[in-house]
């Protein structure tokens, strides 16, 4: 059995419903794109989280809410006296603005202990992924032995997949995460960036520049997502351009760029071409952001 294992930070999720009204659940970057991969990976292929949380009611509820979307918990530590993290979206024409509360999120201290990262995410049958949130709500003391453990995993023949998904406010500055952003390339084999963050970031105008920043930088395939344009999939010597079917009126983009990650990892694991699986993902992305909140359980029915 081979496995992907999502690396990151799982949050309470209040999504706006109308009349001022919220609902919670609970998401984030790098579960939503497990949810996807899920849906669309066959049962021989585990998914399984990697996080930590706290020893409250919620951390309970939280954990027992990710076994029920069928991705396994075995690799989440529990944390005495922390709590998960919470995030509210509000939304204005389809767009969203987050407000954040994680001063006392257990998933900061994740990367703390070396021996229950080498135990839970080395192995020749382990995909990883995790992105630029995973890495800046990493205690900075424990960042440098986090990547350590990633390069390793790179060396020895493991797939490391990054999506830089930029946060400025996570970051002490713009440099500081610039080069974190870089040092996570180096240590990855298959980049998901999206643009215009990419732009801002490393002053770039083009979605090539930033696929030829991500392959010197070692990285063997490259997607740069462009929300509703057309993606750019690129191992280096193959080079083609991939759009959605067809345009669509956003009623959420909640999860739209997780869900197409999930949804071209899922591609790649099962076989598909970078061409094919960036089409699928299109798909799948296409169809979350015509519904609210991140997590669309009916997704593989939505999916043809």
């Amino acid at each position: 059995m081979s496995k992907l294992v999502s690396i990151g930070e799982c949050m309470i999720e209040m999504s706006a419903l109308e009349n001022g009204l919220y609902k919670k659940g609970y998401a984030g970057d790098s579960l939503n794109m497990a949810f996807y991969a899920r849906a669309f990976l066959p049962q021989s292929v585990s998914v399984d989280y990697f996080t930590a949380l706290g020893d409250d009611g919620e951390s309970e509820a939280l954990a027992q809410s990710i076994q029920n979307h069928n991705i396994g918990t075995d690799l989440i530590r529990f944390l005495p006296g922390k709590t998960p993290g919470l995030y509210m979206i509000s939304l204005d024409q389809g767009e969203r603005t987050f407000s954040y509360w994680r001063a006392m999120s257990a998933a900061k201290e994740m990367a703390r202990d070396m021996a229950h990262l080498e135990r839970s995410l080395l192995g020749a049958d382990k995909t990883l992924f995790f992105s630029g949130i995973s890495l800046a709500i990493l205690q900075p003391d424990t960042r440098d032995q986090f990547l350590t453990l990633l390069e390793k995993a790179k060396s020895d023949g493991q797939k490391v997949i990054f999506d830089s998904n930029l946060r400025p406010s996570l970051w002490e500055n713009r440099d500081e995460m610039a080069d974190w952003t870089a040092k996570a390339s180096a240590v990855s084999t298959m980049a998901l960036p999206t643009v215009p963050d990419e732009y801002v970031l490393f002053d770039e105008r083009s979605s090539e520049q930033v696929a030829e920043r991500y392959l010197r930088a070692g990285c063997s395939e490259v997607v740069v997502k462009a929300g509703p344009g057309d993606a750019l999939v690129t191992n280096g010597t193959e080079k083609e351009w991939v759009g959605p079917p067809a345009p669509i009126s956003p009623v959420d983009t909640t999860g739209a760029g997780d869900s197409f990650n999930g949804g071209y990892i899922a591609a790649r694991l099962n076989g598909k071409s970078m061409v094919d699986a960036a089409q699928f993902a299109h798909k799948v992305a296409g169809q979350v952001i015509q519904h609210r909140g991140a997590l669309v359980s009916e997704i593989k029915s939505l999916v043809q």
